[in-house]
């Protein structure tokens, strides 16, 4: 049949929402935003617990590397078939499930007395983390209709986002001084049982797709993503300079995973069950925002571990001074992203993300000017504020543009692919970005060193794997070097981030303001016809 049909903004589908329709918005929007604070807050607060953590179970070095791994293997892992899930099960369905079993499994790992129950807990936080963040986002589109309501959404759910890891720094420093860190993980449990039982009543379920799970993609993305997360976390130089990138572990699971990965691409374009559609990825536009948000990701891992250590080591602030030192960064992403989320239907997405790139690459370079002279004012306070402006001009119009023209069955799982490319892009930067800065301060403590020695002050030596028993002011000297070199790759990474906005990003002012009349077949919601749709508004 060749009748056609006007339409705004986008075709209608199953499930999506009517204009104003829902009668709880905020509350909606309040659960939806204080889900993804919850899971985002939760790598940043432990990170600030580790030390009492280790003092507590009696961790080892590299033993306790494996509270954060732990829970970032599971959680990228199995992002995609959490996203899935909801399309098939029900979003709401699967988001309050999620919310239970982390708050479950935090409980569980607050009550933790050995190394092996909190490891345990944290896994299972993660499994719990994998099905809210996909499906959070994902309930954003059937919530909120195209335009101006779901670009306010966005604006709160990416200030959760950007914002949410320099709050955990500040939680993180609260409850481990005048609680203990126990609380890093108890704290989960009110807010997510709470947030869980409101979004029973405020949130509409989706409506169930027909279809099954795609146990092949299932097994092989999950195994291949939790490998090369684990492969990653593990290659990076330590702090001592010796390089794991030659590790046998290491090199085996990143082997596996591009292996598993590759498999996993010739299943879905033979699939009819697909885990992760072909068509999702046929959008140019959409598919640029997912390669941006995977680099800003590499490039943001630096802000909060690097100059963690950079105030507390060099700085000498405590954690909970450090967190505070972080707020205005918090505050000023918060802030920008409820200001883009008001123009972008006037302004469009590309000039602001081209700005939000441009401004995010030069706030990272200009940290790469740290001394240790740096005070926190002069040195990090400006290009805190340049680098929090930017990404805040950018969360927004990523998210919109990854879920722009999305068939409702499959937001849930095009939803996943934008956070598996933070969890993949923090693990990239956790190794290559590491292994830069560690390698710098390395090679910067033994040249001061041999200064030192040359110039009549042979006393000073670097004993092997004892980089703490290193004088402080060379310590310090080596760290800022290091530091420095960092952000500078990191500054690389970011302008690769503007190059991908320049070359890929096409949609149109009109395409998020809700307003495009586009005239379509009457079943262009039909599978065959969404592609040629997608190219015609890229």
């Amino acid at each position: 049949m060749s009748t056609t049909q006007t339409v705004t903004g986008r075709a209608p589908t199953p499930g999506a929402p009517a204009a104003d329709g829902h009668r709880h918005l905020g509350l909606a929007l309040f659960v939806i935003a204080t889900a993804q604070l919850m899971v985002v807050l939760d790598s940043a607060i432990v990170n600030v617990a580790l030390p009492h953590i280790q003092r507590a179970l009696g961790f080892s070095g590299n033993g306790l590397e494996w509270v954060v791994t732990a829970y970032a293997v599971t959680f990228g892992g199995l992002l995609l078939l959490g996203g899935r899930s909801g399309d098939l099960l029900g979003r709401r369905r699967i988001f309050i499930a999620g919310l239970l079993l982390f708050s479950g499994a935090s409980l569980l790992g607050g009550f933790a007395t050995s190394q092996a129950w909190l490891l345990a807990s944290r896994a299972l936080q993660g499994v719990g983390g994998a099905m809210v963040a996909p499906t959070a986002l994902a309930l954003i589109t059937t919530t909120f209709a195209e335009g101006s309501a779901r670009n306010r959404a966005m604006g709160v759910y990416a200030a959760m986002s950007g914002g949410g890891a320099a709050l955990g720094l500040v939680a993180g420093g609260l409850l481990t001084t005048y609680l203990s860190w126990r609380w890093v993980l108890f704290v989960n449990v009110p807010i997510g049982i709470v947030t869980a039982i409101v979004a029973r009543y405020v949130l509409d379920e989706s409506t169930r797709r027909r279809g099954r799970f795609d146990l092949p993609g299932a097994i092989t993305s999950t195994a291949g993503v939790a490998l090369l997360v684990y492969g990653l976390s593990n290659a990076s130089t330590d702090q001592n300079g010796i390089s794991h990138w030659t590790d046998t572990k290491v090199v085996a699971s990143l082997a596996a995973a591009v292996v598993l990965l590759v498999t996993f691409a010739l299943i879905e374009r033979r699939s009819q069950h697909a885990l992760m559609p072909p068509r999702i990825l046929a959008n140019l536009s959409r598919t640029g925002a997912y390669i941006v948000m995977l680099c800003l990701a590499t490039a943001m891992f630096g802000i909060f571990f690097f100059l963690t250590i950079f105030v507390q080591e060099v700085l000498g602030y405590s954690a909970l001074k450090s967190g505070v030192a972080f707020l205005p960064f918090a505050v000023t992403v918060v802030l920008m992203s409820g200001i883009v989320s008001q123009v972008i239907s006037r302004t469009g997405a590309r000039p602001l993300m081209i700005s939000g790139a441009a401004m995010t690459a030069a706030g990272m370079y200009w940290f790469s000017h740290l001394t240790v002279h740096s005070g926190y004012v002069g040195g990090l306070l400006g290009p805190m504020l340049v680098t929090s402006v930017g990404l805040g001009m950018l969360f927004v119009p990523i998210s919109l543009v990854a879920l722009n023209r999305v068939r409702g069955e499959d937001s849930g799982v095009a939803s996943s692919l934008l956070n598996t490319g933070q969890q993949v892009g923090g693990a990239i930067g956790l190794a290559a970005l590491g292994t830069v800065t560690w390698t710098t301060v390395s090679d910067s403590v033994k040249h001061q060193i041999a200064a030192a020695a040359a110039a009549g002050r042979s006393g000073l030596h670097l004993p092997a794997g004892k980089s703490g028993s290193v004088p402080a002011p060379i310590m310090h000297q080596a760290l800022a070097v290091g530091i420095s070199r960092g952000f500078l790759v990191a500054a690389g990474i970011a302008v690769l981030a503007l190059i991908v906005v320049l070359l890929t990003i096409r949609l149109r002012r009109e395409d998020l303001a809700g307003i495009t009349a586009v005239t379509v077949p009457a079943d262009a919601s039909d599978l065959a016809t969404e592609p040629e749709l997608e190219g015609s508004l890229s």
